[in-house]
């Protein structure tokens, strides 16, 4: 994606090469504000225009007033992280000199600063947002007027290394023997839309929850 025109310059050196065949002596790029994460530019148009942002802004709550004030930067700097792939903290920094993300005014800051903003979710805030996505999704599915839907429940593992909170050594093909965790997620198959999910210690088996998955998709439709 070009934020500004792409303007490629040829210098073709002569009598270097027979007379029918021009050979490209020097490339100069002068474009600037050029971002190889354009796909942000769909996530955040799409966040935005959707009322994501807003629900998010409205409906999830934190006690401390500063961090409330913090949130929604924190929240699209994590976003925007994990549609580009970044599994550390510390890889957000690729991100800083990007211009996308200065277009968004979202403001790239420190790792340390990003986790620490993390340790202030509890269990009312992370229900908080559950409760958002559960409003998305309904927005989602009354849009598309469908009578009936199918929901796909399914786990994965996710390989950790050290000693890292809830973990467990159980299921883990990339890592034999290594703790994990499980993962037990729900969409839906018609719209491609994310339902609900439960991040669970490694030992625990696949099917373990999804009753009570159900039971609570059941009650937010």
């Amino acid at each position: 994606m070009l934020l500004n025109d792409r303007m490629l310059k040829f210098r073709i050196k002569e009598n270097y090469a027979p007379k029918d065949v021009d050979v490209i002596n020097k490339i100069e790029f002068s474009a600037r504000n050029l971002t190889s994460n354009s796909g942000l530019f769909l996530l955040l148009e799409h966040a935005r225009k959707n009322g994501i942002f807003d629900l998010i802004n409205h409906d999830l709550v934190f006690e401390n007033g500063s961090t409330n004030k913090i949130k929604m930067n924190r929240i699209k700097i994590m976003l925007c992280g994990n549609l580009i792939g970044i599994d550390k903290l510390e890889r957000l920094k690729l991100l800083q000199s990007d211009p996308l993300i200065n277009e968004f005014d979202i403001s790239i800051k420190e790792p340390e600063t990003v986790s620490r903003f993390l340790g202030n979710f509890s269990y009312k805030t992370t229900q908080m947002l559950r409760e958002i996505n559960f409003k998305v999704f309904r927005k989602l599915l009354r849009r598309s007027k469908l009578k009936s839907i199918t929901i796909d429940i399914d786990s994965s593992v996710v390989n950790v290394e050290g000693h890292q909170e809830g973990t467990a050594k159980g299921y883990n093909p990339k890592r034999p023997g290594n703790p994990c965790y499980d993962i037990q997620f729900a969409f839906c198959d018609e719209i491609k839309a994310y339902l609900t999910g439960y991040i669970r210690s490694g030992d625990i088996y696949t099917a373990n929850g999804v009753v009570g998955m159900i039971q609570e998709i059941m009650a937010h439709l």
